[in-house]
């Protein structure tokens, strides 16, 4: 006769104190194990204590950014361009001046020390049109003036135009764009119009205006004013006004763009409610957040300066005698661009590759800080 096999049940148990009430090997268990934070075992007064391990802190946009930037081999290379170009146009003229051998003039029978005849100022008539050599390392042009130190000087100028024109460019940009975007309305409509009007009018044609209206009096004004009036640079005070009226509604209409973006956000609502004031919101909350398009729109704009400041000496509106510049150097060497190119291909390439290292770390900053941009 056969026995019915009915279930069987196990024995009950009590569970001990720690143990825990999932099966062993059972896939809750696994699941379990692969959710339990991860433990250290540390020493402490002779026993071990095990402690979960402390997550990695995530990172902020901005440490985000710059980490995507530095990745960025172009932009990276392009920025250590531009800062070598800065160092050498700053520390490279005393240095310069200092390397050199003493020299003793055919035309005076006197000796001139490195510090007068690699200075970007000083001629000697009976060295023109020398090619490098170990006492004027790019030649001379045609007037026997060192080229290397007239490109020093241009670097210069060039940068100092650069900054002087995104200062002025940040400051009306961001307070025009700031106040416009937020308060809407009339302010709005007003400011939007007049940048309308500005961003239509010519800055080649400005700036002609500028120059040639108060340019001739710029050397009698400025000429006790060092670095400025005393090497022909009186006109860049000029130039670089025109320069900085004629590009700050672009950045205008960026930060009006992201402000409106902006200041529908939370934070910015959170503010509000708190009690802070109207200034205190634009300060402490819009203008900070303005930062990466702020700094992408002013990267990308001094190419363009650069460019536009070469243009303006090459026209002869710029940098006048015996002061230098890019501009002015290639049009002085354009008249014996037959017999010797390397004075005016020298500077030239100079100029493309500063302008291309401006636009390319432009770019990767713009993919750094909004990676939407890829898209």
């Amino acid at each position: 006769m056969e026995q019915n096999n009915g279930p069987k049940f196990s024995k009950p148990r009590f569970v001990q104190p720690g143990e825990s009430m999932v099966p062993p090997g059972s896939p809750q268990e696994l699941i379990v194990e692969e959710e339990a934070p991860a433990l250290s075992a540390e020493v402490v007064d002779g026993k071990e204590v095990r402690t979960p391990n402390s997550q990695k802190k995530s990172q902020t946009p901005l440490q985000d950014s710059l980490r995507r930037l530095r990745k960025d081999f172009r932009a990276m290379f392009c920025l250590g361009v531009i800062a070598f170009y800065v160092l050498l146009a700053i520390f490279g003229p005393p240095i310069y001046r200092m390397a050199g051998p003493d020299y003793k003039s055919n035309m005076t029978n006197t000796v001139i020390p490195a510090s007068v005849y690699r200075d970007f100022t000083h001629q000697e008539a009976d060295r023109k049109h020398e090619g490098p050599s170990a006492q004027y390392w790019l030649g001379t042009d045609s007037i026997g003036r060192d080229l290397f130190a007239r490109l020093m000087q241009g670097m210069l100028i060039s940068i100092a135009v650069a900054a002087v024109v995104e200062l002025i460019d940040i400051f009306l940009g961001v307070t025009v764009g700031v106040l416009a975007g937020y308060y809407g309305g009339w302010i709005d409509f007003v400011l939007a119009r007049f940048t309308d009007v500005i961003f239509a009018f010519p800055g080649l044609l400005f700036i002609i205006l500028l120059v040639g209206i108060l340019g001739s009096k710029a050397n009698d004004t400025l000429g006790n004013i060092p670095v400025i009036g005393a090497n022909g640079n009186a006109r860049l005070l000029f130039v670089s006004i025109g320069l900085a009226l004629t590009v700050w509604p672009l950045m205008a209409r960026y930060v009006r763009g992201q402000t409106l973006q902006l200041k529908e956000q939370q934070f910015v609502e959170a503010a509000r409610t708190s009690g802070a004031t109207d200034f205190t919101i634009i300060v402490r909350h819009l203008i900070p957040n303005l930062f990466s398009i702020v700094i992408i729109a002013s990267t990308l704009n001094i190419a363009n300066t650069i460019i536009s400041e070469a243009g303006i000496s090459l026209l002869g509106l710029g940098v006048q005698p015996p002061g230098s510049s890019i501009g002015l150097m290639i049009s002085d060497a354009t008249t014996f661009l037959e017999n010797h190119p390397w004075e005016a291909l020298m500077p030239s390439f100079v100029l493309v590759i500063i302008v291309l290292a401006f636009s390319f770390l432009g770019d990767g900053l713009r993919d750094a800080f909004d990676p939407r941009s890829k898209d």
